[in-house]
């Protein structure tokens, strides 16, 4: 018995003595993590920049911003000629009438001078010029500059396909803009980095005008105008968590002690299954991003901003084979110092590609306010439904007739529509909704009709899901 004792006693001395060497380990490995540089990389959560509140006085560092908005797209992908800013989506205003009206009541709601930069390119920037003067009389001050023309490139031999420098004639589809991330080197050729550095300007918020998501965002500039180590931030990446609709998304990366961002057009065909995977990248790259302007004209007039190249390669018109150089703006990540990814809410990111994204936002699923949309309080959940519209949906036009009215979708979860269908007024669409009008079929969903959990086939025939 006593033998039994002693063992017991033994056993129990050893358990205290390995639970005190294991607290003992566990001070010094984080004695040790705290003589690691200040967080080089990493990606914070939304809810920790939050939570260090706002600044008493939020105009001052409203007063350190620009907003740039990315406005080199045409509104070809939805069947519009033009720039793809001036295209209407809510209420009759356009991408650019929302962001106009986003930063004017920051301005007048906090006596502020924040002004909007808009990145034209040569398709762009003679309709975008046209129709600044409607906002004269609005409190922003507006600015613009193009970003670079380059070359196409034959895909064969390898040589310029354009013949000159004109971009009118035959020669309309021999050049092309490089991408989002020539905005460094064209932003600071414009002279606009210079005078703004000269005003006192210290971040440019750069976005897609087409995410109606990327508002200015009071928390993420305070972070950067008053850093919590006292180390400035010389560009932050807003990501978010990914979903089923985002598999293309680029996705930042940890290598040699930086991030990086990758592309899925980096990606070898071999592993473009593996990149779309959930689970295994679980975030993306929303395109908003904060950049330190001192950062950019250093890095600029050092030569040192290095962006991996993409080569996209096109089919034009007369059937030519063509290469396309691009660079994206986040992939310069690596070459800022103290770079940083914040997870933001998925409500940043709410892109308009397509007329599906463009049902979403002209539904009752979001309410307007001073430009900005946001998710109606009616909606018990916080994720967007997954909307598919057939080819009959794709140009704005074809869209717009086959809607008297907009559906309620306050309680939608999925909707697929494929042929000729049309939607009367007032019609609900609840749970998952698949309507299918076949070849040579159409169909016309009557006024008032509440379709919950339906499948609607190809002779009005309703059943339940």
């Amino acid at each position: 018995l006593s033998k039994a004792m002693s063992q017991d006693g033994a056993s129990q001395f050893q358990e205290v003595i390995r639970q005190e060497l294991e607290l003992s380990v566990k001070k010094e490995l984080e004695k040790i993590l705290t003589t690691a540089p200040s967080h080089e990389f990493e990606i914070q959560p939304y809810e920790k920049i939050k939570a260090r509140g706002l600044p008493d006085n939020v105009s001052s560092v409203l007063n350190k911003l620009v907003v740039v908005k990315l406005n080199g797209g045409l509104g070809t992908s939805m069947g519009c000629k033009g720039p793809k800013s001036l295209i209407g989506v809510r209420n009759e205003n356009t991408f650019l009438d929302l962001t106009v009206q986003q930063i004017e009541h920051l301005n007048k709601t906090y006596d502020t001078d924040v002004p909007l930069v808009l990145m034209n390119s040569f398709n762009t920037d003679e309709d975008t010029k046209k129709i600044l003067q409607k906002y004269n009389h609005c409190r922003v001050k507006i600015y613009t500059f193009n970003q670079s023309r380059y070359p196409r490139i034959n895909k064969e031999s390898l040589l310029p396909v354009a013949k000159n420098v004109s971009y009118s004639g035959e020669n309309t589809e021999a050049w092309y803009p490089p991408g989002h991330g020539d905005i460094y080197a064209s932003f600071y050729n414009s002279g606009l980095l210079g005078t703004f550095i000269g005003e006192g300007k210290e971040y440019i918020f750069v976005s897609n005008i087409d995410n109606l998501g990327a508002t200015v965002d009071l928390y993420i500039l305070n972070h950067l105008m008053n850093p919590p180590n006292g180390k400035p931030c010389e560009f932050v990446m807003e990501v978010t968590n990914k979903t089923r609709a985002d598999v293309k998304g680029g996705t930042l990366t940890q290598y040699e002690g930086k991030l990086r961002l990758v592309e899925i057009a980096q990606v070898p065909k071999a592993h473009v299954d593996e990149f779309k995977s959930v689970s295994k990248f679980k975030i993306f790259n929303t395109n908003n991003l904060w950049i330190s302007l001192a950062a950019v004209k250093r890095l600029q007039e050092q030569n040192a901003i290095d962006m991996e190249i993409i080569v996209n390669p096109k089919t034009l018109d007369g059937g030519l084979n063509v290469i396309q150089l691009e660079t994206a703006v986040g992939a310069a990540i690596k070459s800022f110092e103290n770079s940083l990814g914040i997870n933001v809410p998925r409500s940043r990111f709410l892109p308009v590609k397509t007329t599906s994204d463009l049902l979403l936002v002209m539904s009752n699923l979001y309410s307007l306010n001073a430009g900005s949309l946001t998710m109606s309080e009616k909606r018990e959940f916080p994720t967007v439904p997954l909307v598919k519209l057939g080819s009959s949906f794709t140009k704005v036009q074809d869209y717009l007739r086959r809607f008297e009215s907009i559906p309620d979708m306050l309680e939608l979860d999925h909707l697929t529509v494929s042929g000729d269908v049309t939607f009367g007024k007032n019609v609900s669409l609840k749970g998952t909704v698949i309507i299918i009008a076949n070849h040579g079929d159409r169909i016309d969903i009557p006024p008032g009709a509440v379709l919950e959990n339906k499948i609607v086939s190809g002779n009005l025939r309703i059943l339940d899901h």
